[in-house]
């Protein structure tokens, strides 16, 4: 279960992260809505990193966490910022799925 709510913690870390990236291109309240959705996707995503660490090893979490973040960061680039999507960036974007799923398989819990 704490798997699955450490996955769920990685998309709300895609989300605040998009959320940052719209924050920027918009003005106004627009924008104060933006960093609104932010700060609590932040949040959510933090809180549910600490309930994963409930029973998964610290270092495996974080490293999960951060690497669906960037994963879905990279992919939120290119699909909706307009990102370039060379072949070294998918490359090196491959290796690190590997290597989330290999945390995942070599991990005891």
């Amino acid at each position: 279960m704490n798997w699955i709510i450490l996955v769920i913690a990685g998309l709300f870390e895609v989300a605040f992260t998009s959320c940052l990236g719209k924050a920027k291109t918009t003005t106004g309240n627009e924008a104060y809505w933006w960093y609104a959705a932010f700060a609590l996707t932040c949040g959510t995503s933090m809180f549910l990193l600490i309930k994963s660490t409930e029973t998964l090893p610290l270092g495996t979490a974080y490293a999960v966490w951060t690497g669906i973040g960037a994963v879905g960061t990279v992919l939120m680039g290119i699909f909706f910022f307009h990102d370039p999507a060379t072949f070294w960036r998918m490359f090196f974007i491959a290796t690190l799925i590997m290597s989330i799923v290999g945390l995942k398989l070599v991990s005891a819990h």
